[in-house]
C-alpha cells in the first residue's frame, strides 16, 4: 500500500491489541501500515473486518454462539424463510436476516438458535408456534423435519468419520474454520485440479498456506484442521486419515526420480458452489504460487516460516497468530 502523503510504498505492521467488545477485553493481531515519513497508520475495511473477526470468534466461543455459516445451515437444512425463523424463535422479525449477515446474536438468542440444530428442539418450536403458521406451511415444515430426524439417526457412521478428521472443536486451535467433510473434501479437490502432481508433501504445505493466508486476511481459516510443525514442515493433524476419507479422491502410488511418493487425483470436479467468493480467492492465491512447485521445493520453502521454524521442536499445534508472520504468501 502506499502512502497518501508521499506515494512511496509503506511498511506492513502487525501487533498484537486488545479490543473490548460487550464490556471484554478480547486480543487480536492488528494490521496496518505505517508511512514512515509521517509515522501514520492506515487500516483498510478488509483488515479492520479481519480484526473485528478475530475478536468475535473468540466471544462466539466463549458463550457457546454459533457461527454465521453455522446459522446459514440451521435455516437452510429446514427450509424456512429468514421471517419466518424469527417468528418461530420469537425474535425481531428482521433479527435473523441480521445473523445471518454477520451481527453477533446476543448469548440467549445465540444458544436458542445452537438449540435448534437439534431437529427434535425445532419440532417443538414449530409447534408451539402452530398458530402462527398456516395449514399448508405447518405441515411442510413438519415434514421436513421428521425425513431429517430419520435421516440423522442413520448417520452416525458421518459422526465418527468427522470426530477422526477434525483434532478440536471449532476454535483457537484451528483458526475457528468451518467443519464440514463436504466442504473440506471440495477445497481438496479444487487444489488437486489447479495444481500440478499434488503428492501427500505438496497438498499438506498446500494446506496449510491456504488456512494461514486465510485467517491473516478474515480472521478465520476455511478447512477447520488444525497443524503440527513436524519434522518435514507444517502438515494438518491427522492428515494420513483426510486423504483416505474420501472416494471421490484416489491415491496413487508413484516413482519420481529415485522418490516414492503418492499422488492424489480427484475422480469428480469441484462442486464450486460450496465454495465462498472469498474462499475461491484464497484458493486461486495459494494454488498459482505453488502450482508447478515440486514436493520437495514447498516443504524446503516451509521450513522457513516462523510457524515452523517456532514449534518445530515441541512438535505442538502451531498457533494461528503465526499467519501474520508468513513469508511466502
Amino acid at each position: 500500500m502506499k502512502s497518501p502523503f508521499t506515494g512511496n510504498e509503506m511498511k506492513k505492521v502487525c501487533e498484537k491489541r486488545t479490543w473490548k467488545f460487550r464490556g471484554e477485553q478480547y486480543e487480536y493481531m492488528h494490521t496496518a501500515w505505517l508511512c514512515e515519513d509521517s509515522g501514520e497508520l492506515f487500516t483498510t475495511d478488509e483488515t479492520d473486518d479481519a480484526g473485528y473477526a478475530q475478536v468475535t470468534n473468540q466471544y462466539r466461543v466463549r458463550y457457546g454462539i454459533p457461527f454465521t455459516d453455522e446459522i446459514l445451515a440451521v435455516r437452510d437444512k429446514y427450509g424456512v424463510p429468514a421471517a419466518k425463523m424469527s417468528q418461530i424463535l420469537g425474535i425481531g422479525i428482521n433479527q435473523w436476516r441480521l445473523y445471518e449477515n454477520g451481527e453477533v446474536p446476543s448469548v440467549s438468542n445465540g444458544r436458542m438458535i445452537r438449540s435448534i440444530m437439534n431437529p427434535e428442539t425445532f419440532l417443538n418450536y414449530v409447534h408451539s408456534s402452530k398458530n402462527l403458521l398456516g395449514d399448508n406451511e405447518y405441515r411442510r415444515i413438519t415434514a421436513r423435519i421428521e425425513d431429517i430426524m430419520k435421516s440423522e439417526a442413520k448417520n452416525e457412521w458421518s459422526l465418527y468419520a468427522h470426530s477422526r478428521i477434525f483434532s478440536y472443536e471449532r476454535g483457537r486451535e484451528n483458526g475457528y474454520g468451518r467443519q464440514s467433510l463436504d466442504h473440506l473434501k471440495n477445497i481438496l479437490l479444487y487444489i488437486i485440479e489447479n495444481c500440478k502432481e499434488v503428492f501427500y508433501t505438496k497438498m499438506n504445505k498446500i494446506l496449510f498456506y491456504v488456512d494461514f493466508a486465510a485467517y491473516r486476511e478474515s480472521g478465520m481459516t476455511i478447512t477447520g484442521l488444525s497443524y503440527k510443525a513436524l519434522d518435514y514442515g507444517p502438515v494438518p493433524e491427522h492428515w494420513d486419515r483426510i486423504y483416505s476419507q474420501f472416494d471421490e479422491i484416489i491415491q496413487v502410488p508413484r516413482i519420481v526420480g529415485e522418490r516414492e511418493g503418492t499422488e492424489l487425483q480427484a475422480k469428480v470436479k469441484t462442486d464450486r458452489a460450496k465454495l465462498t467468493n472469498f474462499e475461491k480467492e484464497i484458493l486461486d492465491k495459494v494454488c498459482a504460487r505453488f502450482a508447478t512447485v515440486s514436493s520437495a521445493e514447498i516443504s524446503r520453502i516451509s521450513h522457513e516460516e516462523e510457524a515452523w521454524l517456532q514449534c518445530k521442536a515441541t512438535q505442538d499445534t502451531i498457533p494461528l497468530e503465526y499467519a501474520f508472520l508468513l513469508k511466502a504468501i
